[in-house]
């Protein structure tokens, strides 16, 4: 196959088919790769109590199982349903939740 190189505005000389090429060609590396982060698995101990401005993440008592920290037990924040025994993954295992406070609002 014989392509013609025509002039674009910035001066440089590029096949539009060559560069159709290569576009589809960098997606198809984008498309089938997967990258995944390390993580630790960890099981849900004790459920603390609801917290966030709405109450949409649940405090949690965990013990991580695997990993540098394993058998260390600290409190995370877990986002949708959870219940005692359910296994957690954390991408990171050294960064602990502050704790519930037990007041509401204060009336003065």
């Amino acid at each position: 196959m014989i392509l013609v190189a025509e002039p674009i505005q910035s001066g440089r000389n590029v096949t539009k088919k060559k560069k159709r090429e290569d576009e589809q060609q960098g997606e198809e590396v984008r498309k089938g790769s997967v990258n995944f982060s390390m993580s630790w698995a960890a099981r849900v101990e004790e459920i603390i109590g609801r917290t966030g401005m709405r109450g949409e993440a649940t405090q949690v008592r965990c013990k991580i199982l695997e990993g540098r920290d394993q058998n260390k037990i600290i409190i995370r924040n877990v986002k949708g349903p959870v219940q005692k025994g359910d296994m957690l993954m954390l991408r990171e295992t050294e960064i602990e939740a502050r704790q519930l406070s037990k007041g509401g609002r204060s009336t003065q």
